[in-house]
């Protein structure tokens, strides 16, 4: 089975395999997220989607890091409230 785009290819975007595991995983499950929400069916695998967006360089690390701190703002505002 080969894997496209290789795995030596995605660990240029992205510093460490765990880092690229843990990058492409979190990506997958907000698309997985979005397209249930919006009831729109995805035309290929969460996963392959968050590879290729890494591959494109659509996806970095410092993005899911703003994104992951706006999201624990946001949740952080919502414990405050209730």
């Amino acid at each position: 089975m080969l894997l496209y785009p290789p795995i030596k290819d995605l660990l240029g975007q992205v510093p460490s395999r765990y880092m690229l595991v843990n990058l492409v995983a979190s990506r997958a499950r907000k698309l997985s997220s979005e397209a249930e929400s919006s009831g729109e069916p995805l035309e290929e695998k969460a996963v392959s989607l968050a590879i290729q967006e890494v591959a494109d360089g659509t996806l970095t690390v410092e993005e899911a890091e703003e994104g992951l701190s706006a999201g624990e703002s946001a949740q952080e505002s919502a414990q405050t409230e209730a």
